[in-house]
């Protein structure tokens, strides 16, 4: 038909190397990464770049997990079938290590940033399954401390066999970990938990052994092989390592109730469980349960800001590749001015959280733990926090084909508040940052440390530098004043530490546009409004996008 001819579309968005492409994230790389771990990186990026796998994650997205309570005969079998797109995607991740591998490396392995890196890459390919994936990450974060778990459980999560289906997980080649936190009357309030452990000797598990029951309002990957979860055990809130199969072949009591119909994160099956009778293994003292579990929340924190970078990093470069391939106006959208300044405006803020999210995983691997403690907590909560504005932005750069599901973008912009709200939403970070600067200096000593790498190269930097942290060194423990100042806190320490690591290892171009728009407030309210005298200055800042 001579009425549908098709001219200046956009060709599909593959063939995009999610490595090579990604400057910031190559450079990280390069910068903190194994040498000999950068040819698998690189293979997981080309990968993840293919039509194949793209087609995976939509079909993964699209055919969202199906909750089978009882067989044909009545019996309970609480399974949930996922699309096998989910377990195209579940192989590849777990065979390349992105589950627990690091926290079984030797000291000085950088594994921690090989991890991250291609955590980053392959969320880009659909996010839902992550969440399975993150959460093995950090289950071996916590049983690692434990030499009964570091020896039976934890080479299970670090295998890169991916091993589905309920089953002892002695007779399998590799174990998934989900977690429990999260019941109906606390939410994020997890020591308001009610569900009940008693203890009961000889049991099934080894070691120290309970009998659960209750019920769990938000519970990560119900077909996991374990889990970690917390109850209230007669010393206080405890922590549980709580398998789906007993040793002997019979399934623990684990009643998945219904999967949650969320905004986003489709693929994934996240449900409430009941306890009834479930057997759990103590992991930690009693009473201790929020600090035994907490290396696993930190960890998945960590990987919060990871996704969300992949989040923002896929949402940019598929804008900058509509606006270089889309003609209006008499020329290509990437050199119209307005749109240089919102593309590059976006590229900035996806470049910091990339270094920010590369240099946290580094810390990890150096055992850099006060950096950690502190660094996470802000990360989680300001890149979390800009994910939705800036995805959107990105969206709005694609017009009305941003806003079809055929192009991502409504994907990824669904996809975007997630992370905000997992692992403790803005609030509970801000105030966590707030908690580890009163009771613990030496994190405030240790971020304090990395701002002053770069003392003296900015004068702008320095002054907004010294108000921050003379605030954060001001905070009482306890303060209504601390508590209601939180968040402009956390944003000021976490522009200030984004600046200072760009400053530090991205181009000048990068660096300056940053001080100048995020430090020196020459800026607006909204993405593209970059100060005038920087615009001849972005084009290597859009180039660096891909």
């Amino acid at each position: 038909m001579r009425t549908h001819v098709v001219s200046n579309q956009v060709p599909p968005f593959e063939g995009h190397h999610l490595l090579e492409q990604d400057r910031p994230l190559a450079e990280a790389v390069a910068r903190w990464a194994d040498p000999g771990d950068v040819p698998a990186l690189r293979e997981l990026g080309r990968l993840g770049g293919t039509a194949e796998a793209l087609e995976h994650g939509r079909l993964a997205d699209a055919n969202p997990p199906i909750l089978h309570t009882h067989d044909a005969r009545g019996n309970r079998i609480d399974e949930v079938e996922f699309h096998p797109s989910w377990h195209w995607l579940m192989t590849r991740a777990v065979g390349a290590g992105l589950t627990a591998e690091p926290w079984t490396m030797p000291a000085g392995s950088r594994a921690h940033v090989r991890r991250a890196a291609g955590f980053l890459m392959w969320s880009r390919v659909e996010a839902g399954h992550g969440c399975p994936v993150s959460m093995t990450y950090a289950a071996g974060s916590a049983l690692r401390h434990d030499p009964r778990f570091a020896s039976g459980l934890l080479p299970k999560l670090a295998s890169r066999e991916y091993d589905f289906g309920i089953r002892p997980v002695a007779d399998k080649s590799g174990a998934i970990s989900g977690m429990g936190m999260t019941e109906k009357q606390g939410g994020s309030d997890v020591r308001a938990g009610s569900t009940e452990a008693v203890p009961a000797k000889d049991g099934p598990l080894g070691g120290d052994t309970y009998l659960l029951r209750g019920h769990k309002w938000f519970c990560s990957a119900p077909m996991s092989d374990v889990f970690l979860v917390l109850g209230q055990a007669p010393g206080g809130l405890t922590c549980f390592v709580v398998p789906r199969a007993l040793d002997d072949g019979t399934r623990n009591p684990f009643a998945i109730q219904r999967l949650k119909d969320k905004l986003g994160n489709h693929s994934n099956a996240s449900s409430e469980v009941e306890f009834d009778g479930t057997w759990g293994s103590r992991l930690g003292p009693e009473g201790r349960g929020v600090r035994t579990i907490i290396d696993m929340v930190g960890a998945t924190r960590l990987d919060c800001i990871l996704g969300s970078t992949a989040t923002m990093r896929d949402a940019l470069a598929r804008a900058v590749h509509h606006a270089r391939h889309r003609q209006a106006f008499g020329a290509a959208l990437v050199d119209q001015p307005l749109m240089r300044n919102v593309l590059a405006d976006l590229a900035l803020e996806a470049e910091a959280a990339t270094v920010l999210g590369l240099r946290l995983a580094h810390a990890v691997d150096d055992g850099e733990t006060d950096l950690v403690r502190l660094g996470v907590a802000v990360g989680k909560f300001w890149v979390c926090k800009r994910t939705a504005p800036m995805v959107a932005e990105a969206l709005e750069c694609l017009g009305g084909n941003g806003y079809v599901e055929e192009n991502v973008l409504a994907r990824l912009y669904r996809e975007a508040p997630l992370n905000s709200i997992w692992e403790g939403s803005g609030n509970v970070n801000a105030l966590d940052v707030v908690r580890a600067i009163t009771r613990d200096p030496a994190s405030l000593q240790a971020l304090t440390k990395e701002l002053h790498v770069v003392r003296g190269r900015s004068t702008e930097l320095d002054r907004f530098t010294d108000s921050v942290l003379l605030r954060a060194g001001s905070l009482e423990a306890d303060s209504p004043t601390a508590a209601f100042t939180a968040r402009s806190l956390v944003e000021g320490l976490a522009l200030a530490l984004q600046a200072a690591l760009l400053v530090e290892y991205s181009p000048g171009p990068v660096a300056d546009a940053f001080l100048a728009s995020r430090i020196s407030r020459r800026w607006g309210d909204t993405f593209g409004s970059l100060p005038v005298d920087l615009a001849g200055s972005v084009g290597p800042v859009i180039d660096r996008a891909g």
